[in-house]
């Protein structure tokens, strides 16, 4: 699916008119509506500002609308034989179906294993009724904004860490009036 259109998809999801959306990046309203539609039909390709601005509208992540093209199902299963071989994404079959599941190898295996557990854990929410289909949209239309699963906290730089681990352990020294604590050096 080309980039025009995840516009045209997500434009309709939001119900909004190609004028309208066209405004609100910019466009004069004379011709907002025509330039949108240059985007979505692919006889313009909006660059990585007019990706990003358009994205915001939307309230999606730009990386949702810069998707591989899988328009055939050529391309789509190269772009799976891609995926097995920087992902560790592979095909097996089980008790007669078609599965496919990521093992925690290649390029990003390990990363993508945790993501894939993130999304089948907002996956699972939804089909319990934890969340609408609204929320899970939200999520995967703006992953990795809204994922909690702990994967994309931020880690102190490494000097930072030994520096806090490398501090002297306190103290006690009794004097007559009050306890004071000092640093062996």
């Amino acid at each position: 699916m080309a980039i025009g259109e995840r516009i045209h998809f997500f434009r309709n999801l939001r119900g909004m008119t190609q004028k309208f959306l066209g405004m609100a990046v910019g466009f004069p309203e004379k011709s907002a509506d025509v330039r949108l539609a240059q985007y979505e039909t692919g006889t313009r390709t909006p660059k990585a500002d007019l990706t990003a601005a358009l994205a915001k509208e939307l309230d999606v992540s730009p990386r949702a609308l810069n998707v591989p093209d899988i328009d055939s199902d050529v391309g789509i299963m190269h772009t799976l034989f891609t995926l097995e071989d920087t992902s560790g994404l592979v095909p097996i079959v089980e008790e007669g179906s078609y599965r496919l599941i990521v093992r925690p190898n290649g390029e990003h295996g390990s990363f993508v294993c945790r993501a894939v557990q993130a999304w089948a854990t907002e996956r699972e929410k939804l089909r319990a009724g934890e969340i609408t289909r609204e929320e899970y949209d939200r999520w995967r239309y703006n992953y990795p904004s809204f994922d909690t699963s702990g994967q994309w906290h931020k880690v102190p730089p490494q000097e930072l860490m030994d520096y806090l681990l490398d501090v002297p352990e306190p103290t006690k020294v009794k004097k007559k009036r009050d306890k004071k604590i000092r640093y062996k050096e």
